[in-house]
Formats: structure tokens, sequence, C-alpha cells
């Protein structure tokens, strides 16, 4: 037995015990992720509304159908969401290039500075915990969520995933 594992923290070798190191994972990053956004003016936007959001930060300009097939959402409940982000200032809309009954949607520089505000929230969350890790730590780290993306890739690429540039990844 590994001298540095304690008995109440059993090998994650299977991959319903390493499903279960990431839930786990998930949840605390969950409960990181909330300091941040509370800290965030303005108010929170629901989970729903964050999503949007990140879908388009990384792909500015869809429509409402894109959007909809991207959120697994029904039209209306997109709508919906849109009306609601329109109203805090953070989503517009505007008329499509390319088609005259379509409109596409765009983040305000509003919505484009509370992501960058709830980034950076987090950012400092994630690496006040991550400071207190050893160098190998931080490296075994680095390694196991490098190859946790080229696994969520081999199984279908995530919505919006841009391509690595370079390797600018460090521990």
């Amino acid at each position: 037995m590994d001298a540095n594992r304690t008995p109440s923290r059993p090998p994650r070798q299977t991959a319903a015990g390493a499903a279960g190191a990431a839930r786990e994972l998930i949840e605390l990053l969950e409960v990181l992720w909330e300091r941040g956004r509370d800290l965030v003016p303005p108010a929170p936007v629901s989970a729903s509304q964050l999503r949007v959001l990140y879908s388009l930060d990384h792909e500015e300009g869809m429509n409402l159908r894109t959007l909809g097939e991207l959120l697994d959402a029904a039209p209306p409940s997109v709508s919906r969401l849109c009306d609601r982000l329109e109203a805090l200032g953070l989503v517009r809309r505007l008329p499509s290039a390319h088609s005259r009954r379509e409109l596409e949607l765009h983040l305000t520089g509003r919505g484009k500075a509370y992501l960058r505000d709830l980034r950076a929230r987090r950012q400092e969350a994630l690496e006040e915990v991550i400071a207190t890790m050893t160098s190998s730590d931080r490296r075994a780290l680095l390694n196991g969520l490098t190859s946790f993306q080229d696994a969520v890739d081999d199984v279908g690429p995530a919505p919006w995933r841009k391509p690595p540039t370079g390797d600018a990844r460090s521990a």
C-alpha cells in the first residue's frame, strides 16, 4: 500500500471509481464556482442563462435555432432565456446579415465584462487551492485533466470547444 494514501481514500482504479472521484471534484468545483458568481455584479444569472452566455462567447452571432440545438432546449425556452438576458443588458439580438428572417445573438459589452469578471474570480479560487499542491501534484492534475479532455473529445467534442493553439498549458 502507498504510504501517502490514507485509508479513507481508497484507490480509484476502476472506471466507476474514477467517475465517482470526478463527480466529487465537480461538486467541489461547483462550490468554488458559486463563490466566484456571488462576487460578480450584476446579480448572478441562472445556470441556464450562464450556458447561453458561454455559448455566445464561443460562437458569437448564432441564431436562436442553433443555440437551442446546442443547449438541447425547446425554442420557446431559448427565447425566454434570451429575453431575460437581454433585459439584464447581457445579450442583444441583431438582424442577420444572411437572412432577413433571422436574428443573431451577441454578447453586449456588459455581458463580456460579466464573463470576464466571473472567469477571473473562478480562476483566483482555483489558483488559491492549486497553489497549496506540490509541483508534482500540479503536474499530475494537469496530465489527468488533459487526458480527461482527450477522452471527452473521443466520446464527442464538447460544444464550442476550440482546438488548442500551441501548448499554453502549465502546472
